[in-house]
């Protein structure tokens, strides 16, 4: 029982620091620092001074944190004594009413056992999280739920960088609500308004200098140069102060 409830907890650990790098990346931040400043949140451990600037100068990053420090101290909790408790040899089959697995399974080697099957499933838990084909349609999911039952509310357009005169370079996202969605490049008309796309994320490739002919799809991140009131006026979103904070 205990065995399996460390299991449990270890599954609900790694996709509850999944959810929340997915909601940290909803709010602007870069996805590899998603993934670690979840971590850090859940565990408790590499939370810079500089990195913590970044979570607690927003109010929505600081409501995943403070989730995300809570759910870590129950797992971590729980996860310590379900470990104790898997390794004693005398409650690793409580009141079963199995006396046959004494024969399977010898009580005496019995922690082993169960050593063996925490280390493969925490190497599992790493491989399909981490490094296998599925990681990335299980986040894609988790973050498609996530925005439909709308958990968190996803930063549409951040400020990169602001020079004098109300020029800059900023990032937009091309949702579903987008008035730029499905229109091309040509038809935007970008070089009468002062704007220019340098270059466009799609699907994880970035399409640099992108012909007057391409077509903005959903999902699309678009790295824009010129005045950013204007560009928040022809993406129909609302105006942000710098590092994507709302005004």
């Amino acid at each position: 029982m205990n065995l399996l409830l460390f299991i449990i907890t270890i599954v609900i650990s790694f996709t509850v620091v999944r959810v929340g790098a997915i909601a940290f990346e909803l709010t602007g931040l870069d996805w590899s620092l998603s993934k670690f400043q979840a971590l850090s949140c859940f565990t408790g451990t590499g939370f810079t001074t500089k990195e913590s600037e970044l979570i607690v100068g927003n109010p929505q990053r600081r409501q995943i944190a403070s989730v995300l420090m809570v759910l870590g101290n129950v797992g971590i909790v729980t996860l310590i004594a379900t470990f104790a408790n898997s390794l004693n040899p005398t409650i690793v089959f409580p009141k079963l009413n199995m006396p046959f697995l004494d024969l399977i399974i010898p009580s005496v080697i019995s922690p082993f056992v169960n050593l063996l099957v925490i280390i493969l499933v925490l190497y599992y838990s790493y491989r399909f999280y981490i490094k296998s084909k599925y990681a990335k349609k299980f986040t894609d999911y988790l973050r498609r739920l996530m925005v439909k039952k709308e958990i968190i509310n996803p930063v549409s357009f951040e400020d990169l960088l602001v020079s004098t005169g109300g020029l800059g370079i900023s990032s937009v996202d091309i949702t579903s609500n987008n008035p730029a969605l499905n229109k091309s490049i040509r038809k935007l008309d970008f070089m009468h308004k002062d704007l220019a796309i340098l270059a466009i994320l799609r699907s994880g490739e970035i399409l640099t200098n992108p012909s007057y002919d391409t077509k903005l799809l959903v999902g699309d991140k678009l790295i824009c140069y010129g005045k950013l009131d204007n560009l928040k006026k022809e993406f129909g979103v609302a105006p942000v102060t710098q590092a994507g904070k709302n005004a």
